[in-house]
């Protein structure tokens, strides 16, 4: 569905040239959820704008649903569609009528794009509202009527570009049961941004991470979190004189990978910590050494992109209504 390879793209600010996208590959086969992680700035949005033609690429290549993104726009933006991070219905016309002008745009009949927008407004829980003007609509809904205006013309390729982003959280998980619905009835591939990396965890069958518009890590999300993060292991002694005993049973397994000291609390990043830590107990029991405590946490994806990078996702991810750059209309333009 998406092959890319070596895509940039610079702008000039300023007189100043600058690197949104350097040098990008990405594979996304058919039936795939690809969830795309990284901090504003990263690149991610310019590159889903390269992906469906909203931006010309620099240099590289990129083919979307068999078009080249560049020679054959048009084809591309037929097999697609995208839900940038906008409101993308006319806040003063009715519901239903939006549908039904995007399903013309795409050249179905009038028939047959009243028919599709009556069965999206049932799947995605907006039936009894075709009437309603737009901005009468609650987040949560204009959200899921932006999902439904990408999905008239039953594209085989979905883009989502930050889909909950200012969504509460009832209506942020609301959205993404409705994304995964469409996903397993339909068949349909779809790549998301998002900074929310619990709505990644349980959509994605891949994350691709991107900082300083580069891929860094490609990868299913637990194989990510278990090679680059580990789990977070805590032990507490009974008696703070013997950390060092505990220090020492998390180095005798192999799998310590980090860990520091507080008092009698030992905190360790290790592999597989669920199955590692009755041997250690065991093993400091042996030595007489007393626990008070034992706990052991899943890592994040945060912490995959904070042992990646050395800084947390969630570091300056609050949602803007540009992910990437303020300098994208310019480019645009250009």
């Amino acid at each position: 569905m998406i092959e890319a390879r070596g895509l940039t793209r610079t702008f000039t600010v300023k007189n100043e040239t600058v690197e949104a996208v350097r040098g990008i590959d990405l594979d996304v086969r058919e039936g795939e959820m690809v969830a795309v992680l990284g901090p504003n700035g990263a690149g991610k949005s310019t590159t889903l704008r390269m992906l469906t033609t909203l931006l010309r690429p620099t240099s590289g290549t990129a083919r979307v649903v068999g078009h080249d993104v560049v020679s054959d726009p048009a084809g591309v933006r037929r097999g697609i569609g995208y839900i940038g991070q906008g409101n993308g219905a006319g806040q003063m016309q009715k519901v239903r009528d939006e549908l039904v002008a995007q399903g013309r745009s795409y050249g179905l009949s009038r028939r047959e794009a009243a028919r599709r927008g009556d069965e999206l407004l049932d799947a995605l829980d907006l039936g009894g509202l075709g009437g309603r003007v737009v901005n009468t609509l609650s987040g949560g809904q204009r959200r899921r009527l932006d999902v439904a205006l990408g999905m008239v013309h039953r594209p085989a390729l979905l883009f989502l570009d930050e889909p909950s982003t200012g969504l509460d959280p009832q209506n942020r998980i609301n959205l993404q049961e409705q994304v995964e619905r469409l996903r397993t009835e339909h068949g349909t591939t779809i790549v998301l941004t998002t900074h929310y990396l619990e709505e990644a965890d349980a959509l994605a069958d891949r994350v691709v991470v991107v900082d300083h518009g580069q891929v860094i890590a490609d990868d299913t999300p637990g194989r990510l979190k278990a090679d680059l993060a580990g789990d977070h292991v805590v032990i507490t002694a009974a008696d703070p004189r013997s950390a060092g005993a505990v220090v020492a049973a998390l180095d005798r397994t192999g799998a310590n990978q980090h860990h520091t000291v507080e008092g009698a609390r030992v905190t360790a990043r290790v592999r597989d910590g669920s199955s590692l830590v009755p041997g250690v107990l065991r093993d400091l029991d042996r030595a007489g050494v007393d626990v008070a405590a034992a706990e052991v946490a899943r890592p994040t994806l945060d912490d995959v992109f904070l042992a990646l990078t050395g800084r947390s996702l969630r570091e300056g991810a609050e949602p803007s209504s540009r992910d990437d750059e303020a300098i994208a209309p310019e480019a645009v333009a250009a």
